[in-house]
């Protein structure tokens, strides 16, 4: 079957899968503030102000993603977010499992992997746009 034959629908499943679920974890960050990532980042010897970037990353990437503006740089932005909240906060997590047997980054490598396929494959065809076709 044709529809199944879709790269583009598929980069679309993938844009509101990685962008909408990011993007809850960027209301989170809304709404409780960012003061855990501050501590972190000073803890680490880093400004408490990078803090602010979690905004970028978590809320506007997301955001652009879903859309499909400027998906590739939008995706790098999440990757490096991710980068970021794996070795600031979850190194020891690496070589580890849940209590339910899930690997102990199976979130941020997911966030990071998604992000890194549209990083490579673009946005596809079903993006908001202002072009109006004459």
């Amino acid at each position: 079957m044709k529809i199944f034959h879709n790269d583009d629908l598929g980069k679309l499943i993938l844009r509101l899968m990685v962008g909408g679920l990011m993007l809850f974890h960027g209301i989170a960050k809304l709404q409780h503030g960012i003061g855990f990532i501050e501590e972190t980042l000073v803890t680490a010897g880093l400004p408490a102000q990078i803090a602010y970037g979690v905004y970028i990353g978590e809320v506007l990437a997301p955001i652009l993603i879903i859309l499909g503006i400027q998906v590739r740089l939008s995706a790098l932005t999440v990757v490096f977010t991710m980068v970021g909240a794996i070795y600031l906060v979850h190194m020891e997590d690496i070589l580890s499992l849940t209590k339910q047997g899930a690997w102990g980054i199976e979130v941020q490598m997911f966030f990071l992997m998604g992000a890194l396929s549209l990083l490579f494959m673009g946005a596809g065809k079903y993006i908001v746009s202002n072009k109006t076709k004459g």
